[in-house]
């Protein structure tokens, strides 16, 4: 074989050992597809603690970022080592909630309405709220060509998710502070309250048959996309601009047998929020390929672009904000006069903070003892 043949296929040889390397390091660089499939590949051969699995469950929405990039990046499995993360997604409140109430799901992300009534109704019995997740990124969007003003809103057909919903109680508390009538049991009244569920919500806007909604992200950046108008952001209703929209949740069951997992995943939340708020395009990008392994389909950017700065990624439960939140649900006669003693305990999350180097968050009054 002459010298130079032989110099070109050692050279060769030594790329082509040398490629493995340079990949893995480039893995290892960032939370890309590569570094996800990476860092499952640790977890699997970490550790197992003290449940085999934790079985977590979300919504396939913005507003659950949290666990949409935890998940899809291998954040939260990093942290659970040899235990397996198992998750689950769901479309509603109330579903998640019977699941958990069945036994079928451990942990899940899930708004703060949902949280208050399964509560009340196990009378304190079988959910904690261990962290936050989310706030803001609720907007009431209109019809422009009908509705100019608030004062318009009057005698308009306006949307909400679901009757009893986080954003059918702030509705029907902002539709009372303007002196207007609603029965909360039909939505009839002064406003028209239509309880229209976020995937139906854009086709029933753009044929008209509702004249806006007090709807979360990316719904209301999808009517906006479709012509509609921002006319109220609910964080403008809030002090400090802030309010609960998403919670961590866990059964009581689990959390007393497995403190160690739970404290596992919020490691891996709180690492996770910490990684979007400092790269906020890149998660940007990570949530929308999540929706789109979910549900098919990506956002497009005239949606996903507008939407996203409006929701604020947090590990504060914003607990007195839910206080006020239940307030309002009770001024409704949605519910009765709740007993919210307990349905918090942070102090996993808190421990989880301090090692961060972050500030302890509060529980306003809520904790368990």
């Amino acid at each position: 074989m002459p010298a130079t043949t032989r110099t070109t296929l050692r050279r060769g040889l030594a790329a082509a050992a040398a490629l493995p390397l340079l990949i893995g390091a480039l893995a290892s660089c960032g939370y890309g597809s590569d570094a996800k499939n990476d860092e499952k590949k640790v977890a699997a051969e970490g550790k197992k603690l003290s449940a085999d699995t934790v079985r977590l469950g979300y919504f396939p929405n913005l507003t659950h970022a949290t666990a949409l990039i935890g998940v899809q990046d291998g954040l939260i499995q990093k942290e659970l080592g040899g235990t397996t993360l198992k998750p689950q997604t769901f479309n509603a409140g109330p579903s998640e909630i019977e699941a958990l109430n069945g036994g079928s799901l451990d942990i899940g992300f899930i708004g703060p309405s949902p949280s208050i009534n399964a509560y009340v109704k196990s009378k304190g019995k079988n959910l904690r709220i261990i962290s936050g997740s989310a706030s803001g990124g609720v907007k009431l969007v209109v019809n422009p060509d009908k509705v100019k003003t608030l004062d318009d809103i009057k005698g308009k057909r306006i949307a909400t998710p679901q009757k009893g919903n986080t954003q059918d109680v702030a509705l029907l508390n902002w539709i009372a502070e303007k002196g207007w009538k609603v029965d909360p049991e039909s939505g009839k009244g002064d406003v028209s309250v239509v309880r229209t569920d976020n995937k139906v919500t854009p086709d029933a806007f753009k044929s008209g048959s509702i004249d806006g909604a007090w709807v979360p992200e990316p719904t209301a950046s999808k009517l906006v996309s479709q012509g509609g108008k921002v006319l109220l952001d609910e964080t403008s209703l809030w002090p400090d601009k802030k309010f609960v929209i998403t919670n961590i949740i866990v059964s009581q069951k689990f959390l007393a047998e497995h403190p160690d997992v739970v404290e596992a995943v919020l490691t891996g939340t709180v690492k996770t929020n910490a990684w979007i708020n400092a790269n906020p395009d890149k998660a940007k990008a990570s949530a929308n390929a999540a929706l789109k392994s979910l549900g098919g389909k990506a956002l497009d950017a005239k949606v996903i672009d507008p939407a996203w700065p409006s929701i604020a990624i947090t590990d504060d439960p914003l607990a007195a904000t839910l206080k006020t939140q239940s307030e309002w649900a009770v001024k409704a006669e949605l519910i009765k006069q709740p007993d919210l003693a307990g349905i918090y305990d942070l102090k996993l999350l808190n421990k989880v903070l301090k090692a961060a180097g972050k500030p302890e968050v509060s529980d306003a009054g809520l904790g368990a003892e």
